[in-house]
């Protein structure tokens, strides 16, 4: 544990020192020291509210921390993503727990509670909208959701009101005591002004001096727009049922506005708490996994359930934006969509789990996007979470940046990029979908026809691929391969489901040409390797890893081992691979129109892990490596078990946090290790 000494000038905090909670809209990163430090509202590629994380001065936090110094610990509550946060001195204990509440209050609620001794505590709550580029009004009015018969109400009771030109907050709470003879505390909202450091407008503090015993929970939320009608004065029984909450702990003439906006009580509060609770316990349990790391995999579900856009089915990326992979650096981008190329791997973690609805849903996700194909005929790389094609990129240069990693962007400027691996990877996901969900449409067939003649027709060309490359196109190496998939899993797809294929010889015939040319063109006779792309046969990449991953090459094809042995190589010695874990490629021998360096990559750390897996059928040696490997990657997750994008070569976690495709891949390459040990009696 480390020790937090509270101050005004709060330093940053380490990417991998967050954990997330969320609520299947949008999601909130929250410090080990209790500052909520990236909150975008209502949705995960809305303007933030919070991001302090991005600049610690003026970005906007929601924080509650001690006043005198603590250590902490955080962990998340059993099989679930309900979020409890420790602070420990010779005072007393604190306990915060953190949700965004789901499914119909998309509340923010932080219950504040001494579970020994006694502590002073400092909320404060100060938003920075749209950015920190948008100005606020901050009122103090009383709190009219507070029933009157409660303990808590008061004329001096109010709520804190934030009101920017396109969003209003509001902050609420209720103070209570959970021990027999002990008062409820009191509590004050008091303004206070950190327009000195560049807010826009006034923030919301409270200086709270707790017990044993004694609770205060927060809530920060979008209030409803008032229509100027009263609601009926008492709840329904259906209205309740939607709120998770009983009639019985509703006040008799509650005065119900909405269903959305009950009145704010400590049963309402408790029933939230465990209702949400009960949600991820409920969701955990459909969990099919039986195999070895079990802890790891079902958190990377919960985890990757938190990046689920619920109304559209889409998968975002990450909750996060602009996080560098290189502190200092220039590689900072916004990851708040949903990439095709995600797709096939994040059907493939949820269908082996047994999340069949998830799957299901993005599966229509995609076919959605199937119908809105450019006039080309081609697909975007990637869609907003709402399915749309836009994806702006800007630079925030009033933003400092995490620990001055400049610029900070917003958008992604790669949306319209050709990389036409992304069919490989859709098709896959597709032919997946066959196998385990829901049968294709003959109307899905033809758009799928259609896109697998897109790929026949412009294998031969190049492209920026997936590492998204920002200056010349390459016939790259990864790209050819999931373009053979495309065209593979098309065939096979009509194959199985005895689909009509009208130009089944010229799939055919394309397939072949593909697998001939990657053998041919890809290879490095002299090195013993397939490199980066046909163009520069001496650049090493850790993408080839893909190859038995998708059937490509079996991973005992001598070609492919000599190119794994590469790989694993440190960089010193010519390979990808240090301290077990893998970077993407050598930054100084490849030009990819970015510039700065990153750190080692965890998506090509968990594929080599796959591959070495995949070689272990044959080799008990390479099975031990892949064990040994994967053993030292989960020792990089951080405290609550969570994956960042990257990871440097001290160590430290880098790049947007959390990320789902790490996710995918720790999971896909759990299954496929223990099963591999469990057929090899390891």
């Amino acid at each position: 544990m480390n020790l937090c000494t509270p101050s005004q000038q709060r330093d940053y905090i380490p990417i991998s020192d967050h954990a997330l909670i969320g609520n299947l809209r949008t999601a909130a990163l929250v410090s080990t020291d209790g500052s909520i430090e990236s909150y975008c509202v209502p949705d995960f590629d809305s303007p933030s509210v919070f991001a302090r994380i991005l600049d610690k001065d003026k970005g906007g936090h929601f924080s509650v921390s001690p006043k005198i110094p603590f250590t902490t610990k955080q962990i998340y509550l059993p099989s679930s993503n309900v979020l409890q946060t420790k602070f420990l001195n010779e005072e007393g204990v604190v306990s915060v727990t953190a949700i965004s509440q789901k499914p119909l209050l998309h509340w923010l609620i932080r219950r504040v509670e001494v579970v020994r001794g006694k502590q002073a505590i400092r909320v404060e709550c100060a938003p920075a909208f749209h950015y920190a580029l948008a100005e606020h009004r901050t009122s103090l009015v009383p709190d009219d959701t507070i029933p009157a018969n409660s303990e808590n109400a008061s004329d001096k009771q109010k709520k804190a009101g934030f009101e920017s030109n396109d969003l209003t907050l509001d902050l609420r709470f209720i103070a209570e005591s959970v021990i027999d003879g002990v008062p409820s505390p009191s509590v004050q909202l008091h303004p206070f002004d950190l327009r000195p450091r560049g807010h826009k407008g006034l923030s919301i503090c409270v200086d709270l001096d707790l017990t044993e015993g004694q609770v205060v929970t927060f809530v920060l939320r979008t209030p409803p727009k008032v229509t100027g009608k009263q609601h009926n004065p008492d709840p329904t029984k259906e209205q309740s049922q939607q709120l998770g909450v009983s009639l019985g702990q509703l006040p008799s003439g509650s005065n119900l506005r909405k269903k959305e906006d009950p009145l704010l009580t400590k049963g309402l509060l408790r029933d939230l708490l465990q209702g949400t609770n009960d949600y991820w316990n409920a969701w955990i349990r459909k969990s099919t996994y039986d195999g070895s790391w079990k802890e790891a995999v079902h958190r990377s579900a919960l985890a990757l359930k938190l990046l689920i856009y619920e109304p559209t089915g889409a998968v975002v990326a990450s909750p996060t934006f602009s996080l560098p992979e290189f502190i200092g650096g220039t590689r900072n981008w916004d990851y708040r969509a949903s990439w095709i190329r995600d797709a096939s791997f994040t059907l493939y973690a949820l269908i082996r789990l047994g999340f069949t609805r998830e799957a299901d849903a993005y599966l229509e996700f995609i076919y959605d996007r199937l119908k809105d194909k450019n006039p080309d005929g081609s697909l975007q790389i990637m869609y907003t979470i709402h399915g749309e094609k836009l994806f702006p990129e800007k630079e925030l240069t009033h933003l400092d940046g995490h620990k001055g990693s400049k610029p900070v962007r917003i958008g992604n400027g790669a949306i319209d990029h050709i990389q036409l691996d992304i069919y490989g990877e859709l098709m896959d996901c597709i032919y997946l979908g066959q196998k385990f969900g829901k049968p294709l449409s003959y109307d899905i067939w033809v758009a799928v026809r259609d896109l697998v003649d897109f790929v026949v027709a412009h294998y031969n060309e190049p492209d920026l691929s997936i590492w998204e490359v920002r200056n010349k196109k390459r016939h790259f190496t990864y790209s050819k391969i999931m373009m053979w998939v495309a065209i593979d899993r098309g065939l096979r797809l009509a194959d199985k489901r005895s689909l009509p294929c009208p130009r089944r010889n010229k799939w055919l015939e394309a397939r072949d040409e593909l697998y001939e040319q990657i053998m041919q063109k890809a290879w490095n006779p002299d090195k013993k390797f397939f490199a980066q792309s046909y163009d520069e046969i001496d650049v090493l990449d850790s993408a080839v890893l893909i190859m038995p991953l998708v059937f490509f090459a079996t991973a005992s094809d001598p070609r492919f081992r000599s190119t794994l042995d590469a790989i694993l190589k440190s960089p010193e010695r010519g390979g990808l691979t240090a301290n077990n874990l893998v970077y993407r490629y050598n930054t100084a021998k490849s030009d990819d129109g970015v510039g700065g360096e990153e750190g080692t990559f965890c998506l090509c750390t968990l594929w080599c892990i796959e591959a070495l897996t995949r070689a272990g059928e044959f080799d008990k040696a390479a099975l031990q490596q892949s064990i040994t490997m994967f053993e030292d990657f989960l020792q990089y997750t951080n405290h609550v078990g969570l994956c960042t994008e990257e990871i440097s070569a001290a160590g430290e976690g880098l790049g947007n946090a959390v990320q789902g495709f790490t996710h995918v891949t720790l999971i896909s390459a759990a299954f496929n290790l223990s099963r591999t040990m469990k057929g090899k009696g390891f």
